[in-house]
């Protein structure tokens, strides 16, 4: 058991150790999610109700993207760490009074704002919902009330379980604080199948609830074992408060932009057809796998490490590792995009497919996937380059271009929908590109073709600014970047030629059959690509494979904050 324990506590020896051990992490948390995705398509299936789920979550979700990341790891622990004394080897020993004062302040105002603000949002959820929800009708808007009430437990439970994470972090409790994410998943996937059938849509709201409750009650139990049992102050220190909040202000707005974008989509989606919205999500959900997996592990693995050389001086080191984070996201996400468009179909059929999740919902979740697909390259390399501004405290840059590219998403939004109504020849290209010209409700692929273009266009700043700011004008990725579009071509165009042959053999029918087509498809579509690289000496390729020779398990992880998870 010791050595077992062991494994999430030892130093990592580069980004690239400590990215692999992230992403397995994330990778575990994903599957669960999926089952969960699976567990929504078999039991309800697209629809009036997911729909009514979906949208349910907004204003929760928003309360604690804004409010807990106020009281966010990133930004308190580096407080926190000044408060503690060091060892020889730089780590800390104990919480101090000052630091044990410092955290208990927090708790106190942060449990206070959480509080009042569910209260306040509990009292006006009726007209929030008319803004998220409009095409709705009265008994729909109801339930969305209802579940979005329910479900205000979850920014209370989630935002207190992810201060106490700064805690397991702070003491290196890895494995436990990674369990949380796990946990709240889980919990959800017992509310539709053990309280759905039994409470109706207000069970699926009673398994959020349930997996927030999972969530914090395992960084309780954690932080309690770190000696720290936070109480409530009478004494505040506001300028330290005052000082925490000025700095996570700017990265709250950064984030609340991107989910308030969100929102007017679903708003948007509301006046579809019934399923838009669930078409939308699942969608999501489904490219959100390799973005966590990929962009978000790399660009956490990446952040202590610019951090220590902004602080240090060391512009060089810096630059060195901003450029193998970067290089390493382009040299991964561009083959799982080329990936998740070829074998859409297969990918969604197999996560999602069952008898309520009809062939037309596989096309068009599929098809919208494959939209989304083409913006996570963007969006892996803006999680990692908005780090490069963090680390050097500048919050300003990506706030303005998180905000400048959120209102650009809205209005393609509209511009999109637009456009796809009132142009045949436009609304004829996207449903033959995408095979989808013979089933209904195919005006709601203009909502991630929104998403995509708003994404690719912030990545393109923030690529331009990082040039400008850090790197003295050198393109960093170029030859990364080519070397891993022609290989991901191959790679593409060897599992499409793949399909057609398995695809007579196999059937689409049975599961295994679409699951074998696909699995083969995508393994041969790979091995061509790493045949490419090799011949092309890719640097990141011989590089992966240095670092699956060392016990690169043995890294220390670092951990996301839970807002990415």
């Amino acid at each position: 058991m010791n050595k077992i324990l062991k494994i999430f506590s030892k130093e990592y020896g580069s980004i690239n150790q400590a990215a692999l051990l992230l992403g397995f992490f994330a990778f575990l948390s994903q599957v669960l999610a999926l089952f969960r995705d699976r567990a929504f398509a078999h039991f309800i299936g697209p629809g009036a109700t997911l729909d009514i789920y979906y949208s349910a979550f907004r204003i929760p979700d928003l309360i604690f993207i804004s409010i807990a990341s106020l009281a966010s790891i990133t930004v308190l622990i580096p407080f926190i760490i000044a408060k503690l004394p060091a060892s020889v080897d730089g780590e800390e020993e104990n919480i101090t009074s000052e630091a044990r004062k410092y955290l208990n302040d927090i708790f106190t105002v942060f449990f206070i704002m959480m509080i009042f603000v569910s209260a306040v949002a509990f009292f006006l959820m009726p007209f929030f919902v008319s803004l998220i929800a409009p095409g709705f009708d009265h008994q729909m808007q109801s339930k969305v009330v209802d579940l979005s009430r329910i479900m205000l437990l979850s920014p209370i439970l989630m935002g207190l379980s992810n201060l106490f994470g700064t805690i397991t972090q702070l003491f290196r409790k890895f494995f436990i604080y990674s369990l949380s994410p796990i946990l709240y998943n889980f919990g959800i996937i017992f509310g539709v199948i053990f309280f759905y059938p039994n409470f109706g849509i207000k069970g699926l709201a009673f398994g959020v609830a349930l997996g927030a409750f999972l969530h914090f009650v395992i960084q309780v139990w954690a932080s309690s074992g770190c000696g720290f049992k936070p109480k409530f102050s009478f004494n505040i220190n506001f300028h330290d408060i005052k000082r925490t909040i000025l700095i996570s202000l700017p990265r709250t707005f950064g984030l609340a932009f991107n989910n308030i974008s969100i929102i007017f989509i679903i708003a948007l989606a509301s006046y579809l057809k019934d399923g838009s919205i669930s078409v939308f999500n699942l969608s999501f959900n489904l490219q959100s796998v390799p973005l966590n997996i990929i962009g978000i592990s790399y660009a956490v693995a990446a952040f202590p490490t610019l951090t220590k050389s902004i602080i240090l001086g060391k512009m060089d080191e810096f630059k060195n590792h901003l450029k193998s984070a970067s290089r390493a996201i382009i040299f991964w996400s561009i083959p799982i995009t080329f990936l998740f468009i070829v074998l859409r179909a297969q990918i969604v059929r197999v996560i999602l497919g069952s008898p309520t999740f009809s062939w037309e919902n596989t096309r068009l979740v599929a098809a919208s996937l494959a939209v989304f697909s083409i913006s996570v390259v963007a969006q892996g390399m803006i999680a990692l380059l908005s780090r490069a501004y963090y680390a050097k405290g500048d919050t300003k840059t990506p706030l303005t271009v998180n905000f400048l590219c959120s209102v650009f998403i809205v209005i393609l939004s509209f511009v999109f929908i637009y456009i796809f109504e009132n142009n045949i020849t436009f609304r004829y290209f996207i449903e033959a590109l995408l095979k989808v010209s013979d089933i209904p409700g195919t005006k709601v692929l203009m909502l991630p073709l929104a998403y995509s273009t708003g994404t690719i266009l912030n990545f393109i700043l923030h690529w331009f600014f990082v040039r400008r700011d850090f790197m003295g004008g050198e393109s960093f990725i170029t030859k990364t970047f080519f070397q891993s579009l022609g290989a991901s071509f191959f790679l593409g165009l060897t599992a499409y030629i793949s399909l057609n042959i398995l695809s007579p053999i196999f059937g689409t029918i049975t599961f295994w059959g679409v699951f074998l087509q696909g699995f083969i498809s995508g393994v041969l579509g790979i091995l061509v690509a790493i045949l490419v690289l090799h011949l092309l000496k890719n640097e990141e390729l011989q590089e992966i494979i240095k670092t699956l020779k060392t016990k690169f398990w043995q890294a220390k992880i670092l951990a996301p904050t839970q807002e990415e998870l």
